[in-house]
């Protein structure tokens, strides 16, 4: 392991830059004494701080099929709409066809296009443009689309306040993964993803796949891919560890994947621990401009399970 990689490891260096940036956990104080945390908010904090491993999430506790309708805000919703929220429970995400119009999605595109040009946001990870919510009111006003938002308040019963996006130039290429294991709440399940397609998509460049149903499956969190870690150290398994151990998951669970061959403007939702990835790029000429933001609940406690960090979020 390189020094660098060492030093990425220890808790300490994590602890310091969190109270470099202190008033962005302060989010988490309320939920903290809520859940009897007796910890700083500065200081590292995984799935070994919490007794509970399951979702809390009413849709994953009742049935959508039965149990939206009775809420008064599910008459606020298009029949289309309701048809789609009736599902959640079964399949872990909806879509809606054509939700932004051209107009919007090309302001969204020339946006990007607008802050590369600048170096105001640049590739990391490889090919993610993290974070243009926070520096573009476009991209954040699209965060707070009031469709969408209406949606994911309603699937997850709570207000949700928008974490981050990520914006793709090319197709990602991820192998399949949950969310849940990069952004986690306490109680599970109270994280929420919006995926926008900001071109059509085809076969060959790169689309997204996801595995119906998978949301259902155990969280997979540190423990359970012998991700341990110690009081100064953090875990010393590498992500693919992780990808592997969930690809035999699917393997024994017969899972089969499903590609989203999105028309420009449509919109994925999915469910915090719904498995997605990825496909191959077959033709490297060709761009696939997409979107994610991902929300949390806004009452509860904000991490990432694998660096053990609390989530840096803006008070609102």
């Amino acid at each position: 392991m390189s020094i660098a990689k060492r030093i990425k490891r220890l808790k300490l260096v994590h602890w310091l830059y969190n109270l470099r940036h202190f008033k962005a956990l302060k989010h988490n104080r309320k939920a903290y004494r809520k859940y009897g945390i007796h910890k700083p908010l500065f200081a590292s904090i995984s799935s070994k701080d919490f007794p509970d491993k399951t979702s809390k999430a009413w849709l994953d506790l009742e049935d959508s099929a039965a149990a939206a309708p009775l809420k008064k805000a599910f008459s606020s919703f298009t029949p289309d709409i309701q048809a789609k929220i009736k599902n959640w429970s079964a399949k872990g995400y909806l879509i809606i066809e054509g939700l932004l119009k051209d107009d919007e999605v090309d302001a969204i595109n020339a946006e990007i296009a607008g802050l590369q040009q600048s170096g105001k946001i640049k590739f990391t990870n490889g090919n993610k443009l993290m974070f243009a919510n926070r520096i573009s009111s476009l991209i954040q006003s699209i965060t707070t689309h009031p469709q969408i938002k209406s949606i994911l308040d309603f699937l997850l019963n709570k207000n949700v306040v928008p974490f981050q996006t990520i914006n793709f130039i090319n197709g990602s290429e991820q192998r399949a993964h949950s969310d849940s294991i990069h952004m986690t709440t306490y109680p599970l399940g109270y994280l929420i993803a919006a995926w926008i397609a900001l071109e059509d998509i085809t076969p060959d460049n790169g689309p997204l796949f996801y595995y119906p149903g998978s949301h259902k499956l155990p969280f997979l969190l540190n423990s359970d891919y012998n991700n341990t870690s110690s009081l100064l150290t953090l875990g010393n398994k590498k992500y693919s560890d992780y990808e592997d151990v969930l690809e035999d998951v699917l393997n024994e669970n017969h899972f089969e994947a499903k590609t989203f061959l999105a028309k420009k403007g449509d919109v994925l939702i999915w469910h915090a621990n719904l498995v997605h990835g990825g496909a191959p790029i077959l033709n490297k000429a060709l761009t696939r401009k997409s979107m994610v933001i991902h929300y949390y609940a806004d009452d509860v406690i904000k991490y990432h399970e694998i660096t053990e960090r609390p989530s840096l979020l803006k008070e609102h």
